[in-house]
C-alpha cells in the first residue's frame, strides 16, 4: 500500500468513529451532516503537516478541492447526493494516489455488501430494530451511500495501518 502505516495509525482512531457515524446518520436520516465532514477535513488540516512532507501535504490537501468540484458537478447532474459529495471530498486527502485501484475494489466490495445487508434488513423483521430509519422508506434508486462510503474509508485505513509502506 502507498499510504504509510504510521500515518494511517494516527488517523485511524480519529476517523473510524466519524466513518461509523456517517454510516449511521445516512441510514437513519438519509443525510451526512456538515459538522462531520468539516471535522474530517479539520483533522487532516491539523495533523497532516506533521505527518507528511510539506509538498506531499499540499498535494493531498488539493485532493479535497478536486474531489469537491467533481462532486458538485455530479450532484448538479443528479448522479450523487450532496452529502456523498461532501464526504468524498473530506475523505480524499486521506487516500494515497497509489492506492486508488485498491480503494475502488474495496469500495465495490463494501457497496455490494452494504446493499445486500440493507435490502435484507429492509425486507425482514430486522427492520423492527430501527423502525423509524428514513432509509427504509426510500423508494426507487435512493440508497444511503454513507453506509458504504464510511466503512470503505475505515477499512482502507485499517488495511494501511496493517500493510502500509
Amino acid at each position: 500500500m502507498a499510504l504509510s502505516a504510521s500515518v494511517a495509525l494516527w488517523f485511524l482512531p480519529l476517523l473510524v468513529p466519524l466513518c461509523l457515524y456517517v454510516a449511521y446518520t445516512d441510514l437513519a436520516e438519509m443525510r451526512i451532516t456538515n459538522p462531520t465532514v468539516v471535522t474530517m477535513a479539520a483533522i487532516f488540516a491539523a495533523l497532516g503537516p506533521f505527518l507528511y512532507p510539506f509538498d506531499a501535504y499540499l498535494w493531498q490537501l488539493a485532493h479535497l478541492s478536486i474531489v469537491l468540484l467533481a462532486g458538485i458537478a455530479l450532484n448538479a447532474a443528479g448522479a450523487m447526493g450532496a452529502g456523498d459529495a461532501k464526504f468524498l471530498a473530506a475523505a480524499a486527502p486521506y487516500v494515497a494516489v497509489g492506492d486508488i485501484r485498491l480503494l475502488m475494489a474495496l469500495f465495490a466490495a463494501v457497496l455490494l455488501a452494504a446493499y445486500a445487508v440493507h435490502t435484507i434488513a429492509k425486507r425482514t423483521r430486522l427492520r423492527n430494530y430501527a423502525p423509524n430509519w428514513a432509509s427504509w422508506s426510500q423508494q426507487g434508486r435512493k440508497f444511503p451511500m454513507g453506509f458504504a462510503l464510511g466503512p470503505t474509508l475505515a477499512i482502507y485505513l485499517c488495511l494501511a495501518a496493517m500493510y502500509g509502506s
